[in-house]
């Protein structure tokens, strides 16, 4: 039966390349995959996929659909990310975004057309099947200020009755062709800060007839570092950063006051608290200091994406199986945030990385840069791997073995 789904993954990789390749021309935003909702839906009606659904969070972006296997089970779920990033691209690529502005630069194109990829194998194959495959094509990854797609479509009910979900994601640090997995914590949760440090501006030439918040808020960014080096057992982990500083409207003004606002990364809820407790502490002590007063917000946005034990063994096993041992690699937890960790408090699930890492093809740039591009070579892997994590839980469930 592998060699059937390794078949099929080698067969339809045109068809998904060209779905990529379409989805990277029209890029949307997150909340704004409307076009993109649209042409999946499409897609998976001319599959002969079953139950369609259209629109989450009171918009029209997002998809669901269901396939049935000829025997009743139980159901497990694959999902892909859809949105895009307000970035101006320059890959130089044919296929360049059309939206001016807006970019796939973090491989969610790839992500729905191998999730489309691997629909394709599973209606081939739907007579392996006990039970259904739940799809998920998901808006709004990338904006964690605002409802991520996955808690909302969870709050939707969407994974209300199903046993276990699976997930990846396109990774540029890793070479093209190998599956980077891991067992328990693998991404982190994102947390946001904010601190208005309020002070007494004035004329820059007299300092002693002010209160100055610059000076504070100096103080804090440098201080806040001894919370990851001096409170945070070394053992744990934890990233504290200033990413933004808003202050003053001239050069020889002393500001009234100053913004900073940053992220905090953790993996576990006790470090997570403990991060909270002292950034305030710390924010609020400092100005304090300096004869300022600060208004300190904390906001727990993301939590840390934790993959089940047993899902990880299933995918460890069934990459060795499909891709050989010798291109599965255990990697360790990554400081970046996924909001794939919204089904991961409801069910057991797992997520797994796709290397895409070809300097020769130029597609070794960071994600998020305007001239990321992906190995599309690697969608056979990807799509097999889905693909082969639905007939594998839904064999496992009706007590039947895969080969």
């Amino acid at each position: 039966m592998l060699h059937k789904i390794r078949e099929l993954a080698k067969v339809n990789h045109q068809k998904v390349v060209e779905f990529r390749r379409y989805f990277h021309m029209y890029p949307e935003v997150s909340w704004e995959e409307v076009q993109t909702s649209e042409r999946i839906a499409k897609i998976l009606k001319e599959m002969g996929c079953e139950n369609i659904r259209i629109g989450f969070g009171g918009t029209s972006c997002g998809v669901t659909a269901e396939i049935t296997g000829s025997r009743p089970g139980k159901c497990v779920a694959l999902r892909a990310d859809m949105d895009a990033l307000p970035i101006k691209e320059d890959t130089g690529l044919s296929f360049s975004s059309k939206n001016e502005g807006v970019m796939h630069a973090c491989g969610h194109d790839s992500h729905m057309a191998m999730l489309l990829g691997a629909a394709m194998i599973l209606m081939e194959m739907k007579e392996h099947l006990s039970g259904r495959v739940l799809l998920i094509f998901q808006p709004c990854e990338e904006t964690a200020l605002k409802i991520c797609g996955a808690d909302q479509m969870v709050r939707e009910g969407v994974i209300e009755d199903v046993e276990a979900i699976c997930g990846l994601h396109i990774w540029s640090p890793l070479a093209a062709g190998k599956i980077g997995y891991c067992s328990g914590p693998m991404m982190a949760a994102c947390d946001a800060w904010e601190a208005v440090i309020q002070g007494k501006g004035g004329h820059g030439s007299a300092p002693h007839e002010t209160f100055d918040p610059t000076i504070a808020a100096a103080q804090v960014i440098s201080s806040i570092q001894t919370i990851v080096s001096r409170e945070i057992d070394p053992q744990s982990t934890a990233v504290i950063s200033t990413g933004s500083m808003q202050a003053g409207s001239a050069f020889n003004i002393i500001p009234d006051k100053v913004k900073l606002e940053g992220t905090a990364r953790t993996f576990t809820r006790e470090v997570q608290d403990h991060v909270e407790q002292s950034l305030r502490r710390i924010v609020e002590g400092v100005s304090q200091i300096f004869r300022c007063k600060a208004d300190f917000r904390y906001a727990k946005y993301v939590p840390a994406t934790i993959n089940d034990n047993r899902l990880s063994i299933l995918i460890k096993e069934l990459g060795e199986d499909l891709i050989g041992t010798e291109n599965m690699e255990e990697i360790a937890p990554v400081m970046a945030s996924e909001d794939y960790s919204y089904y991961q408090l409801k069910i057991p699930g797992v997520f797994f990385f796709l290397g895409t890492r070809d300097s020769e093809k130029g597609c070794d740039f960071p994600h998020h840069s305007p001239k990321f591009n992906v190995d599309e070579d690697v969608f056979v892997t990807g799509t097999s791997m889905l693909a082969g994590f639905a007939i594998k839980m839904l064999i496992s469930t009706s007590n039947k073995s895969i080969s």
